[in-house]
């Protein structure tokens, strides 16, 4: 971030990331046999194509770049109903031997609520205190030394960072939606609203996501037991049968951070995401927000939101989902 806009959405690594080497990692990744790259495609979800409007009328964060509307057309595809959860991600790398870029720096940053003594990990990046730096902690030790995912195996894989993402891509044969398939997607069918089932926050005064609830960053009215992150599958879907499209944690897109295409009378067809052999090590796009997001601070929980950070970089709210075009075959049945 450019640490002038609220940003509870982490950092980077703050060194000189060998991205080539990180892509390249991703991409050396074995494919899945193929009747598991089927049956994890079948999952996906259909997604109609056609034009909508995408982004803000107006932005709060104006580094965010979410403003003005414009119009996006998009071809059918497919998106998974939720977030790849931390079993599907242990089934990827006990097939693979893929260790994550957490894994082989030997760190990541943890939410300083979350650790038994956050004092024993002093260590932060600047301006955002709350994020600690962990000896230790991946997507299998979330808290770092001593922790496990046991009890968590349906929740959202985190302290991923975008290659390893990608590495999961390659071997299911899938890949990260694209920024404007991520938004189509969220909003469920909907246009002009702030969440995928509509405007208001809570409908009805009941939690529809998994946000902060307290102070931030200081306290939380969660329960004793409080892990962050929820079950992939709480609260309820949207209108196409997707999962905590906002809150829980962080997803990464495809794309590169930039600015968004400007308003145009004629949408170009499936905007596409900058080539990531081009810039490998460029920040890139997260969306949805998670479970630090409070109204207070950082509201970035909203379909629209958007934020940026490297793509080595990793944190305990940072997860993401897959996609895939949508066959002719496909389209025809969802139809």
């Amino acid at each position: 971030m450019d640490g002038k806009t609220p940003a509870c959405c982490g950092a980077g690594r703050g060194t000189a990331a060998p991205g080539e080497a990180y892509l390249a990692a991703a991409r050396a990744v074995p494919q899945a046999p193929e009747a598991e790259r089927a049956a994890l495609r079948a999952a996906l979800r259909p997604v109609p194509g056609g034009i909508f409007e995408m982004g803000a009328r107006q932005s709060r964060f104006a580094a965010d770049l979410d403003s003005p509307r414009r119009k996006v057309k998009l071809s059918p595809f497919l998106i998974s109903p939720t977030a790849v959860t931390t079993a599907e991600y242990a089934r990827f790398a006990a097939a693979t031997g893929y260790r994550s870029v957490a894994e082989r720096e030997g760190w990541s940053y943890v939410f300083h609520l979350l650790l038994p003594d956050p004092a024993a990990w002093p260590d932060s990046p600047p301006g955002l205190p709350w994020w600690r730096r962990v000896d230790g902690a991946c997507w299998q030790a979330p808290e770092g030394p001593g922790s496990t995912t046991a009890g968590r195996e349906d929740h959202p894989a985190v302290h991923i960072a975008w290659y390893d993402a990608l590495a999961y891509c390659t071997w299911a044969g899938l890949s990260l939606p694209s920024e404007a398939q991520w938004e189509r997607a969220a909003r469920g069918g909907l246009a002009k609203r702030r969440f995928p089932w509509g405007d208001q926050m809570e409908p009805g005064g009941i939690p529809a996501m998994n946000t902060f609830r307290g102070q931030f960053p200081r306290q939380t009215d969660a329960d004793p037991g409080w892990t962050g992150t929820v079950p992939v599958t709480a609260y309820a879907p949207n209108g196409y049968g997707l999962w905590n499209m906002t809150g829980n944690v962080w997803e990464w897109a495809l794309d590169r951070f930039g600015p968004l295409a400007p308003p145009s009378r004629l949408p170009v067809l499936d905007p596409a995401a900058d080539p990531d052999a081009a810039t490998p090590a460029a920040p890139r796009v997260q969306r949805g927000g998670s479970y630090l997001c409070h109204d207070s601070y950082c509201d970035r929980y909203h379909v629209h939101s958007r934020t940026r950070n490297d793509p080595d970089s990793s944190t305990g709210h940072s997860g993401f989902r897959v996609a895939a075009p949508q066959s002719s075959a496909t389209a025809d049945a969802a139809g």
